[in-house]
């Protein structure tokens, strides 16, 4: 059985997100999207809530598993037993730093291996950040988000005003 991770912070889990996961399951017998529980960045969501989102949003897979973790990817990739780890990429900017990644988990986790998926065309200016920047200035962020996040980016948005 070939399980797979697919890390992130997902804050929020966006359209794109979700067309790597249904993709990336087809690949895999089990993939667990691993939500990261301290990303160096600020968040908008806590832990709970981007699980809760991701899990909501998912399509009816059974071989899905959306689950929080701490520390290294790698670790968390060895915890679960997967021996692959999934990432997508959009467009150039986002190869070097994938690529550099791969390179140092791969220095980390020689056996695990790293499976990159293009964005399809439609995601490729998708990002959380942009996401969440033009939903503050209030933008229309109609089909780059599941509805479940477009309703929590405005509760969550509107509570902080």
């Amino acid at each position: 059985m070939t399980k797979a991770v697919y890390p992130g912070s997902f804050d929020p889990p966006t359209n794109g997100h979700l067309d790597v996961v249904r993709r990336a399951s087809a690949l895999f017998d089990e993939l667990i999207v691993g939500v990261y529980d301290a990303p160096p960045k600020n968040v908008l969501f806590t832990t709970r809530e981007r699980v809760e989102l991701f899990k909501e949003a998912l399509p009816n897979l059974p071989n899905i598993q959306v689950l929080p973790f701490k520390g290294l990817v790698v670790d968390f990739c060895r915890e679960v037993q997967a021996s692959a780890m999934v990432r997508g990429l959009r467009a150039g900017y986002d190869f070097e730093y994938e690529f550099e990644m791969a390179l140092m988990n791969r220095k980390l986790a020689p056996d695990i291996e790293m499976v990159a998926l293009m964005s399809s065309l439609e995601y490729q200016f998708v990002s959380s950040s942009r996401i969440k920047e033009v939903a503050r200035l209030g933008g229309n962020i109609t089909g780059l988000v599941p509805e479940n996040v477009s309703s929590s980016l405005a509760v969550k948005i509107s509570s902080s005003l």
